[in-house]
This record gives structure tokens, sequence and C-alpha cells, in this order.
């Protein structure tokens, strides 16, 4: 169920006032890849489509290109990402993974934009370059998203379960008085 409320409120993000890049996406996506099965993880796929086409052609009036789907792309490859940690999933393979989320995120985007944007950015060496120091700041606020997010989505069933089993034991406690 978290996982599912995790996805609408990624989405939802997206369409409220916020930092460029801070968002609960990355995260959302690792958390529901290491929880749903498999066979569900075209929805938050769908989803996040959806609302990339509505931001971009509605929102912002940007024309759709091609290199939104390097965009889905790296939506799919999370959602995997997030499968490989059903099994083997401690805190430093879980913030590894969105720190290579992140990492791979601003590696093929920028790559994608420099290559379907060609009046933004010379088609050379130098203009890729440019391309990816331009994304800096969005970068970082991109790490600091997913890491603060995926710290808060992983750890909020544990925390939910420590607080039931308070819960139950506060109440065992009035019961037996």
């Amino acid at each position: 169920m978290l996982a599912y409320l995790f996805v609408i409120l990624a989405v939802a993000v997206r369409f409220l006032p916020h930092p460029f890049a801070f968002t609960p996406v990355g995260a959302s996506l690792l958390f529901f890849g290491a929880r749903v099965p498999r066979r569900q993880m075209w929805l938050p796929l769908a989803l996040l489509a959806a609302s990339d086409v509505i931001l971009t052609t509605l929102f912002y009036r940007y024309p759709f290109t091609w290199d939104h789907f390097v965009t889905w792309f790296w939506y799919a490859a999370m959602l995997w990402l997030g499968s490989t940690l059903r099994q083997n999933a401690g805190a430093l393979r879980i913030m590894g993974s969105a720190l290579a989320g992140s990492v791979a995120f601003f590696l093929v985007s920028n790559f994608a934009v420099w290559a379907a944007w060609k009046d933004l950015y010379p088609m050379t060496f130098a203009g890729l370059m440019t391309c990816y120091i331009a994304g800096l700041p969005f970068f970082r606020r991109a790490v600091e998203g997913d890491l603060l997010f995926t710290a808060a989505m992983f750890s909020a069933p544990v925390i939910l379960h420590s607080l039931a089993g308070w819960s139950q034991k506060s109440n065992d406690h009035i019961a037996a008085a």
C-alpha cells in the first residue's frame, strides 16, 4: 500500500511548486520496485509517463520530443534497480542505489537534451560538456532529493511497524490494569 501512495505522492509533487529536480520520483520508483510484484511495475511507469506528457505539452508548452523516451527508460531502470533490493536491502545498498539512480539520470537525461534540442547546444563535445555543466545545479538538488526521500520511504515501514508495536504494548498494559 505504501508503494502506491509514494508513487501517487511523486506524481502529485511534480504538479506542485517545488525546487527543480527535488522530487520523490526516483525514491518512489526504487521503493515500488522493492515492494511490489514485477507484473505491477507498469503502473508507476504509466502514471509518470502520462504526467510527463501533461506537464510538457500543457503546463510548460514545450513540444513532445524523443528525449522523453530516455526518461521513461530511466523510470523502468529505477523500478528494476528497486527490484534488486528485495532480497538484500541494507541501508548502504539502498542509498547506493539512490545515488546510482541520480548519477544515471543526470548522465542520460543531459545527453538526451544535448542530442534532441540541437538549438540549445552545439553538436560538439564542448557543447555536450556545456550541457552537463548547465545541469549541475539540478543534479545537486536531484541527489539531495533522491537521498532524502529514499531514506524517508525505506524507513517508513520500519517506523510504522515500531509505532504499531508500541501502541499494541501500550494497549496491553491498559487492558491488564
